[in-house]
Parts: structure tokens; sequence; C-alpha cells
């Protein structure tokens, strides 16, 4: 079958994003990255059949005005999953759908609801971990801590770890099919329902937490309203807090002299922290779409066309980050990344995510000494929309 003429001159007009692979964007994209906003900062890939967005200032201009990139689409993965949310929604819904549970969500509140149940979960998850001098990390310690800071924020703490893992699975799963242009498997029809049959139960029996602030009526959402955020807050806290835990750990291994000066200056890790963040954003892509036709960055969009911003290649722009390869827990800008995106989207659970974060990451350090990568079973970060290591195998002094 022959391209379309607009096709074939964009493959001409944009040859870099043209010869851009599906692979190299999952395994190592930091190259292709590099060469993209140095020559088509906003460029046309087909393997992605998408914009991508590469330089910081492009890319804080999209995620900043959702009058002309939006996510309020009716293709937008996780809505055709979950139902309408603060994800997905853009203007005045979004805000009547973000508002109820953004002030539970501030920075002086979460330290004040959460900083004990995150200490105590990473202590007891650490004991359960730290008996032979041998074990993977993600799913020991970084995965279920992710959960249990769910767990307690939804008010879910009648159900088991398991059983909120199957649904964030299922979940995560049918946004993948759908993504990849494949029909989603039914099981996460099913999980989105229990999910919702748990919200309803949480409202009823632990009036104190979030969505039963978020379905009274000052929260002012319906049921089903209520459920659909639960869902998102909860696959947000699950996978982009699980992989900035293991993706800050893997670099502090990776890099010993880092390791050694936050071993040396604890205050150091804060900055360890925000600059795994800038290197290797646990969510590397965030989507919009056109709401008319734009030119951005030179580039001329359609109305309607998916622009993919990506805040792997924005966070390591060299005009802010000078070295931008280089990992530096002294860099003094490192909290200027866009881990977290900007605008009206800016992640919610960013301050609980960083609390968990410098937690795991501290307690770790102080409870197995010696801790070191280990060389029979390397790590790897992958992921074309989610970045971190599939395992992260360490060893230690026992």
């Amino acid at each position: 079958m022959s391209r379309s003429p607009t096709a074939a001159a964009r493959e001409r007009q944009f040859p870099l994003g043209a010869a851009a692979t599906p692979d190299e964007l999952d395994r190592d994209p930091h190259p292709v990255l590099a060469r993209l906003r140095a020559h088509e900062p906003v460029s046309w890939l087909p393997a992605l059949a998408a914009w991508l967005v590469t330089r910081r200032d492009l890319a804080l201009e999209v995620v900043r005005r959702p009058d002309a990139f939006t996510v309020d689409d009716p293709r937008f993965s996780t809505a055709q999953v979950v139902g309408a949310s603060m994800l997905s929604l853009d203007g005045g819904e979004h805000a009547r759908h973000r508002s109820p549970f953004a002030r539970p969500f501030r920075l002086d509140a979460v330290r004040a609801r959460f900083s004990s149940v995150v200490a105590d979960e990473t202590e007891r998850l650490l004991v359960a971990t730290a008996l032979d001098g041998r074990a993977e990390l993600r799913r020991s310690l970084a995965g279920p801590l992710a959960v249990a800071a769910m767990r307690e924020a939804l008010g879910l703490t009648e159900v088991d770890t398991a059983t909120v893992l199957g649904w964030y699975d299922a979940i995560v799963a049918a946004v993948t099919d759908i993504t990849a242009g494949r029909d989603p498997d039914p099981v996460a029809t099913d999980a989105v329902r229990q999910l919702r049959e748990a919200v309803a139960d949480a409202v009823a029996r632990r009036p104190s937490s979030l969505v039963a602030a978020a379905a009274s009526d000052a929260g002012g959402l319906a049921a089903e309203e209520v459920a659909a955020n639960a869902a998102v807050l909860l696959f947000g806290g699950i996978e982009t807090t699980e992989g900035m835990i293991t993706n800050a750990l893997l670099h502090l291994l990776q890099h010993r002299d880092a390791l050694a000066a936050v071993a040396a200056e604890p205050g150091l890790l804060r900055g360890a922290v925000e600059e795994s963040l800038r290197l290797e954003p646990a969510a590397a892509v965030v989507d919009r779409y056109a709401t008319a036709d734009v030119v951005l960055g030179g580039a001329e969009i359609r109305r309607g066309e998916l622009v993919r911003v990506s805040l792997a290649g924005a966070n390591r722009d060299p005009v802010t980050f000078p070295d931008p390869d280089r990992f530096d827990v002294r860099r003094a800008n490192a909290h200027l990344h866009l881990a977290f995106a900007q605008g009206p989207h800016v992640c919610l659970g960013m301050h609980l995510a960083r609390l968990e974060a410098h937690e795991a990451v501290r307690r770790t350090l102080a409870r197995l000494p010696g801790l070191r990568l280990d060389p029979d079973r390397p790590s790897a970060v992958r992921g074309l929309v989610f970045r971190k290591p599939q395992t992260l195998w360490v060893r230690w002094r026992p």
C-alpha cells in the first residue's frame, strides 16, 4: 500500500523522526532524543504515529496550554478503561474532578498523614527482605511500598495487597493494549468493577479516607466519578512511584562516587532523588491532542493529531542542564526537571511519591551495609512510556 503524500512529505521533512524505531525508544531512547532535540525538536515519528516534542521550552508550552493541547479526547486510552477522570479532562470538568482530591495531597497534609505510615511500611519490608544478603528490590520493596501508600490514601486497607496489584496489573495491561491498537482483555472490565465496589465500601467504612471526602457533598463527585479518579490515583501512585524508587536506587548503585557522597553527606539524598527523576523520569512521555491547527517549533501540527511530550527528552535539555547525561547529586537546578509534568495536570501525588522515595532509599542504604548491584543479575532501565528496570537484584553484607 502506498503512503499518502502527507506521510511521505513528513518523512522527508523529519528524517530523524522517520528513522526512530520502537526498539531504540524502548531500550535506550536518549541518543535519539538528543538528536531530535538538537535538529528536530518537534518531529513526526511514524513509529508512534505521533509528534514528539523533546525540547524543554516547547514541552512546557504544550503542557501549560490545555486550550491548544488537550487530554480530553475519546482516544485517550486510560479513559476508555476506567472512565472520565481528572487525567482525561480539561477546563472546568478537570477542576471539578481534581479539586476534591487536591487538598489531601498538599505537602503539609502528606507529611502529617503519611510520614509514619511510609516509615513503618518501609522498615517492615526491609526487615522481611534483609535475610541472606541478596534480594530483588523492585518487587520486595518499591512496589509493595507504593501499594501500601495507595491503599492507605484511598481507604482500601480492607483489601489485600495481591488483590490491589491484580487490579493495577489488569488496568495497566488494558491501557497498553489500547495504546498499541489491540482490544483489551475483558479481565480489565472486571477489575474496574471490583475497584468501584471497593471504593464504595471505603466510602462507607472509612469516612476519613480521600475517596470518602471526594464523595461527600463538599466533593460533589458521583460514585462512578470517584471510582474513576481512584483508579487513576492507584495507577499513578503505584506505577510511577515504584519506578521512581527503583530508578533512584539503581542510579546510586551504578555511580559509586555518588553513593559515597550521599553516605558522607546525608543531606545530598534529596538532590540525588531529584537528579534521578531528571535523568530517568518514571513516566517518560505524556500525551496531548491538538485542538486546532498549530505551529510548534516550526512543525505544522493539524487539529486532532497526537502530540507526545518527551519528559525524558526535556529533562536532558543542555540549555537548562549542562552535561545533561551525567548523574550529579550536587546539580543545583535538578529540581527544574519535568518528571511530574507541569500546568493543570501536574502530578497530584508528587509530594507523596517523593516522601516514599526518600524514606525507601535512605532506610535501604542504612539497613543493608555494603549494598551493591548483583553482577550475576544485571539491571537495565527499559520502557517507551514507563521506564524502570524490570528487576533490581542487589547484594550486601548480611
